[in-house]
C-alpha cells in the first residue's frame, strides 16, 4: 500500500511512519503548509493520513486561534479542493481529530455517538471533522480518529512530565478530579493502522479505562518510585495558558465504544501496565 502521510514529523506521525515501513508499506511524506503541493503528492497513493495541525497546548490568543483553525479546517479544505482535480485519487482519508470534540465534564461519559461540546475546542474539532468529511464527496472512505492524551517517551505529555516527576516535584493538576482519557502510543498507532486498512467513521483513540488526574499522578509517581505532593494550582495554569488551560483543568471521560465494537483489542487497556511498559523500555 502507498500512504501519503501529512504531519509525519510529529510525535504520532513518527511512530506511524515507522510502523507502516515495518509492515512493508510505502510512505510519501508531505507538509500541509502547502496544501496544493501536498495534494500533488497524493498521485499514486492509496490512502491519505492527515495528522497535521498547529499545537493545541499553548495560550489561545486571537492570533493562535486563527492558526489553529487555518492549520486544521482551512488547510484540509484547500487540500481536498486540489485533490478533486486528481485522477485517480486516493481511496481513503484518515483524519486526525481529538477528544476535545466532546467538550469537558467531570460527570459525563462520552463515546463516539456523543454530541460535540459547545466550548471553543469542541467547535474547532467539529469544524475540523466537517472539513475532512468533505472527502466523501470525492468518493473517498473517511475515518476520523479522536485522540486523547498519548503516552510515549519521545513526545506528548508524558515526555514533558517525566523530568518533573523524576525530581519528586510532580503533583495533581487543579482539584485532581479532571478526567484524563489516555492511550499508549502503540495502541494509537495500531488504531490508525486499522483505519488505514478499512475502518470507517469515528474511532475514539483512548484506552477503555480513563482515569482522573489524581489517579494518573499517583500511578506515574508509583511507577517512578517518587513522591508526587506538589499540586499545580489552577490559577497558575490559567496564567500560563489562558483559555487553553481548560484542556488540562476540565478534561473528559471518553470511552472507545465503537473502536471496541469494530474488533480492536487494546494492548494496554490499563494505565499501570502502560506506564510499566514505557518506563521499563
Amino acid at each position: 500500500m502507498r500512504v501519503l502521510l501529512l504531519g509525519g514529523a510529529g510525535f504520532i506521525g513518527r511512530h506511524l511512519h515507522a510502523a507502516l515501513l515495518a509492515r512493508g508499506d510505502e510512505v510519501v511524506l508531505a507538509s500541509m503548509r502547502e496544501p496544493a503541493a501536498a495534494a500533488r503528492c497524493a498521485a499514486g497513493c492509496d490512502v491519505v493520513v492527515n495528522l497535521a495541525g498547529e499545537p493545541i497546548a499553548q495560550r489561545w490568543s486571537p492570533a493562535v486561534k486563527v492558526r489553529l483553525a487555518a492549520s486544521r479546517v482551512g488547510a484540509t479544505t484547500a487540500f481536498l479542493t486540489e485533490l478533486a482535480e486528481l485522477q485517480p485519487r486516493p481511496k481513503a482519508l484518515i483524519a486526525a481529530s481529538a477528544v476535545g470534540y466532546y467538550g469537558s465534564s467531570e460527570s459525563a461519559t462520552f463515546d463516539e455517538n456523543s454530541a460535540p461540546g459547545n466550548d471553543y475546542l469542541g467547535r474547532l474539532c467539529a469544524d475540523w471533522e466537517r472539513s475532512s468529511l468533505d472527502a466523501q464527496g470525492l468518493g473517498m472512505r473517511v475515518a476520523l480518529v479522536r485522540t486523547g492524551v498519548v503516552l510515549g517517551l519521545d513526545g506528548g505529555a508524558l515526555a514533558k512530565l517525566l523530568p518533573i516527576f523524576k525530581l519528586g516535584l510532580g503533583g495533581p493538576i487543579g482539584n485532581g478530579r479532571e478526567w484524563l482519557s489516555w492511550i499508549h502510543i502503540e495502541d494509537q498507532v495500531a488504531i490508525y493502522l486499522a483505519a488505514i486498512d478499512g475502518a470507517e467513521g469515528v474511532l475514539n483513540a483512548t484506552a477503555p479505562e480513563p482515569v482522573t488526574n489524581a489517579s494518573f499522578t499517583a500511578a506515574l509517581a508509583a511507577a517512578l518510585r517518587r513522591p508526587a505532593f506538589v499540586p499545580v494550582p489552577a490559577f497558575a495554569l490559567r496564567a500560563l495558558l489562558g483559555e487553553g488551560a481548560s484542556v488540562l483543568l476540565e478534561g473528559q471521560r471518553v470511552i472507545p465504544k465503537r473502536t471496541l465494537a469494530l474488533g480492536y483489542r487494546f494492548r494496554f487497556p490499563h494505565l499501570g501496565d502502560a506506564l510499566k511498559a514505557l518506563l521499563s523500555a
